[in-house]
């Protein structure tokens, strides 16, 4: 099971750094650039929140262990508790189209992978999926817009599994694999950030696998129905490979990852790409973020600046991945950004209930 397999791996090290506590900036972005800082938001909560969705500056929304699920909508002066009643579930990916309506993932073998949805904030939710699978195991969704969206399961009878919603997230089908590559030995997803998956425009979409003997991004411009697949030039492990992909259109984007178990220095644990996933590029070493990160996202107000946030810190790029500077030591699994000129917001989220919202000065 992918479950035991995976906290056999980590236990040692994600406790180790489930203590680190988030702290404010340490490094500027750059000598004469703008200072990156996240301004913690306390929630009151002691649940790692590895889902996070940020709707605006003043609403966003956090899910995570112990079936919670928690919102703001006054910029992280107050969160109120949400959470789907009678829940212990697992919850690893949220996404909100406001302050009313949103919809979250539980991760797990068979009936553990659930999708809940409520579209008055949280005072009422309905289960909309219920996976019936014992080997199918969901890690992470995503949508185009407020109707069509994607959720990702890990191989089942050799083959990514992906279930799709035309409605918002009220109803979901499993899609054929016909469309699909095949899946490597030992491959799978990481539900880490919610950000395994992401979809673009239209119905584009990517999602990013490790545990083989290479990593992979799989891409699709119909909305999950076929598949084409391109090798990562990144490591790979059984702890290791893409944790995260961010795009900013349909050609920029970057992918961050790692070895989750291991607490020396990240090794090739980035790349970019400028061909909309057909190929990837490495950061080298020197230039990469230097331990394991688990979410990444583009910063909307700038034109090639994204954030990666991880376990030991936080990193910014200025150039589209290419580069990566630590500007926070902070704990932090998530990352999301959301809006356009002064209405935009980034949001991390991470355990022991952190959260956080990004503040950008000069």
């Amino acid at each position: 099971m992918k479950t035991l397999r995976i906290a056999a791996l980590a236990a040692g090290v994600l406790l180790a750094m489930s203590q680190l506590v988030p702290a404010q900036a340490v490094i500027a972005g750059g000598h004469h650039g703008p200072k990156y800082q996240w301004e913690l938001k306390p929630t009151g909560s002691a649940s790692q929140f590895r889902g996070l969705a940020a709707v605006s500056a003043d609403v966003a929304w956090v899910a995570g262990s112990e079936g919670q699920v928690l919102r703001t909508v006054d910029g992280g002066k107050k969160w109120q508790n949400v959470s789907p009643p009678g829940q212990t579930l697992l919850f690893r990916d949220v996404e909100a189209f406001d302050a009313k309506h949103a919809v979250v993932l539980a991760i797990g073998n068979g009936e553990d992978s659930r999708i809940f949805r409520t579209a008055d904030g949280g005072k009422t939710w309905a289960e909309a999926f219920r996976n019936t699978d014992p080997v199918a195991f969901y890690d992470c969704l995503d949508f185009n817009n407020t109707r069509n969206g994607l959720a990702l399961s890990d191989p089942v009878g050799g083959k990514f599994r992906i279930a799709a919603t035309s409605d918002g997230g009220k109803s979901w089908k499993v899609q054929s694999t016909k469309g699909m590559p095949a899946a490597l030995p030992g491959e799978f997803a990481f539900a880490a950030s919610g950000t395994c998956l992401v979809a673009g425009a239209g119905r584009s979409a990517w999602f990013a696998t490790g545990g083989a003997d290479r990593p992979r991004v799989f891409r699709t411009s119909d909305g999950g129905r076929t598949w084409k697949v391109t090798d990562s030039p990144m490591a790979s492990g059984e702890a290791a490979g893409i944790f995260s992909l961010a795009f900013r259109g349909p050609l920029h984007g970057v992918a961050i990852g790692g070895d989750f178990a291991t607490t020396g220095g990240a090794v090739n644990a980035a790349s970019y790409t400028s061909d909309g996933g057909r190929s990837w590029k490495l950061v080298p070493a020197d230039k990469a973020p230097k331990m394991y990160r688990s979410g990444s996202a583009f910063v909307p107000w700038t034109v090639a600046t994204v954030v990666a946030v991880g376990p030991t810190g936080s990193d910014v790029s200025v150039d589209g991945g290419r580069s990566w500077t630590q500007f926070d030591d902070g704990n932090y699994d998530s990352v999301e950004c959301v809006g356009h000129g002064h209405k935009s917001a980034c949001w991390a989220s991470g355990p022991k209930g952190a959260a956080a919202r990004l503040s950008v000065s000069r």
